[in-house]
């Protein structure tokens, strides 16, 4: 432990160019040698010598090389054995013994395990394990014929195999090379296999029922019953109709299904197909289940017969309770002859109403449009929702645009604003920033095309912005965001005045409103002559411009509009005050605030204070 040193001294060297191997003086690590062993060179070197002197000795011929593939070519050793396994899966079995043999090919020594065919034993025999060399342990060692013997075990990729017996040729082998084998056992049979081989003892008593007579009577007599199962307590469960046929030939029973068109159930005729049927066991704690039971006269200690059967009674059959409500013609004589009952009153079967179970609608998770989403509800292959093809193609490239500005707590975002389109051809709404240099803000698309509802509104009952509700000033909340409309496109007031009666008064009050200054400057930009002098004409022209206004107002009733004039008149001079004027105009709901209503108030103005209502009137006649 203590060395560190593991140097090789160097025993090569050259001499007048060629090379020679000389003995080292010292051993690993510089350690002296004491004795230098000759090498097997100089050892034939000294044996040599002799042959200076005296002549080679004659060797002896040397014997042929036979291999082991010729010398054991077709020489094997086989030895009789067995295995045995469990059988968890049977009542009859607990285990299996199966026979095999074991050869051991001494040319190669491989080896391989055959299991001879047995006819009808339902396994996969014949070879077990195909002929190589079987690993012995996890050393990497092989078996070996000197490993193999009789009355023994041996284990061959986790299974258990006994050697029994050998055949001659393997006992004079084994017995040549001066192994001593054990004596032979006695191979085990298979108890299943011997029990199958024996015959089975039958022992059947006559009976006095004569099953012929029975079937000559009665052959082609079939009991016909109307019956209702109840599985309303089950999940999905409801009452429904059966036929039960009772077989007075050979006393089986059959239940078949009833099937109306359109009850959704696949036409599958027989729930119970034709056999006799158990009504009472031997012994009712079965150790066994009896569904994949072969019942037998031994299992059973009554069966079915007609007396079981009767209308207003319930029969269990087969795990179901059966209602049974009427019977036919031929079943009613039968009884009646047969057991002398006469009461074959039907009974009515009343229907459960049906619990209507609401639908529920889970919430709007945000993926996609409302109404989309909304198809996954109501079908399993939902269906893309209608769309109205007519008010696509009347409003196709009709839109709506308003200039609005962001309401948000921080000073840098109410600056900005926004392009909202609306789209008259699909309802729709998209929000467009332009942008704006130096800003610190990229501009663009703010919001794609989309329906967007009003705040409050639910999966139910759903709202969506329309034009009626975009008014100068009014605030929308779009997906969170507040924005208020600040400007709006001539198009949108020619629109809203050309379609006036699709939308309400104040939103095309609050359009004129907003863009009255603007036409003002533009009349007072295109005509020269001031507005002081006006002509009967031009009174004319306003008036019928005023009457078709107000026949947008249909609230309005001009009968009563000139009786209160009239009435407050008290002097009958035609002329008021304008306060008392603008007051009686409000208490009328009169539209003081519309651009051409002004108009005409300026042109009857008679002085400041003054104002010739009777001049006004003209525009409401009865």
């Amino acid at each position: 432990p203590q060395k560190t040193s593991f140097h090789r001294s160097q025993t090569l060297g050259y001499k007048n160019g060629f090379a020679f191997s000389r003995l080292p003086t010292v051993g690993i690590g510089g350690e002296r040698l004491y004795v230098n062993q000759l090498s097997q060179a100089e050892l034939d070197e000294l044996s040599k010598r002799p042959m200076l002197t005296y002549r080679q000795a004659k060797q002896a011929p040397p014997s042929g090389f036979i291999p082991a593939h010729v010398a054991f070519d077709k020489k094997i050793l086989k030895f009789d054995a067995y295995f045995q396994e469990d059988v968890p899966l049977s009542a009859e079995e607990h285990y299996r013994i199966r026979q095999v043999a074991i050869y051991y090919y001494l040319e190669d020594d491989s080896m391989s395990v055959i299991e001879p065919i047995v006819q009808n034993s339902g396994l996969l025999q014949g070879k077990l394990i195909r002929r190589h060399r079987v690993p012995k342990n996890d050393g990497g060692d092989h078996y070996h014929w000197k490993d193999l013997n009789r009355g023994m075990n041996i284990t061959m990729y986790g299974r258990m195999y006994r050697i029994v017996d050998c055949d001659p040729f393997t006992q004079v082998f084994l017995e040549s090379q001066g192994i001593e084998l054990n004596p032979p056992e006695k191979m085990v049979f298979d108890p299943y296999t011997e029990l199958r081989r024996m015959p089975m003892h039958k022992y059947v008593t006559p009976s006095d029922f004569d099953q012929l007579k029975q079937f000559l009577t009665y052959d082609k007599q079939v009991l016909r019953f109307y019956a209702m199962w109840d599985d309303t307590d089950s999940i999905f469960g409801e009452n429904r109709p059966y036929i039960i046929h009772y077989y007075l030939a050979d006393d089986t029973v059959e239940v078949r299904e009833v099937y109306k068109q359109n009850d959704g159930r696949d036409p599958f005729p027989i729930l119970i197909k034709r056999q006799r049927l158990p009504k009472t066991f031997v012994d009712k704690k079965k150790t066994f289940p009896s569904c994949v039971l072969e019942i037998s006269d031994q299992e059973v200690l009554e069966w079915y017969t007609a007396k079981d059967f009767a209308v207003g009674k319930s029969t269990t059959l087969l795990g179901r309770t059966f209602f049974i409500y009427d019977c036919d013609e031929f079943t009613r004589n039968f009884y009646r002859d047969k057991f002398g009952i006469t009461d074959f009153q039907p009974v009515e079967i009343k229907k459960k109403p049906l619990e209507e179970v609401p639908q529920v609608i889970p919430p709007y998770n945000g993926f996609g449009v409302l109404e989309d989403s909304l198809q996954n509800c109501f079908s399993l292959l939902p269906k893309p929702p209608r769309k109205d093809v007519i008010k696509m193609l009347e409003n196709d490239h009709r839109v709506l645009r308003y200039q609005v500005a962001l309401e948000s707590p921080n000073p840098e975002d109410r600056k900005r604003r926004f392009i909202l389109s609306y789209f008259l051809s699909n309802d729709m709404i998209s929000i467009y920033e332009p942008p704006v240099r130096n800003s610190g803000i990229i501009g663009g698309k703010y919001l794609g095309k989309t329906r967007v509802a009003k705040p409050g509104s639910t999966t139910e009952n759903v709202m969506y912005y329309e034009p009626s509700d975009l008014t100068i000033g009014s605030t929308i909340e779009v997906f969170g965001h507040r924005f208020v409309i600040t400007d709006a496109d001539e198009y949108v007031l020619n629109y809203m005045e050309s379609n006036a009666e699709s939308f309400p008064m104040a939103t095309l009050q609050s359009l004129r409103d907003h863009f009255h200054p603007r036409q003002v400057l533009k009349e007072t930009a295109k005509s020269d002559i001031p507005m002081l002098g006006t002509s009967d004409q031009e009174m004319d022209e306003l008036i019928v411009q005023v009457q078709e206004e107000m026949k947008l107002h249909k609230y309005l009733n001009n009968k009563s509009i000139q009786e209160a004039f009239l009435q407050c008149d008290k002097d009958g001079s035609g002329i008021l005050d304008k306060a008392k004027f603008l007051a009686l105009c409000d208490s009328l709901s009169v539209p003081t605030n519309s651009f051409l209503v002004n108009k005409l108030i300026d042109l009857c103005s008679c002085g400041e204070d003054k104002i010739n209502y009777c001049d006004f009137l003209r525009a409401f006649p009865c």
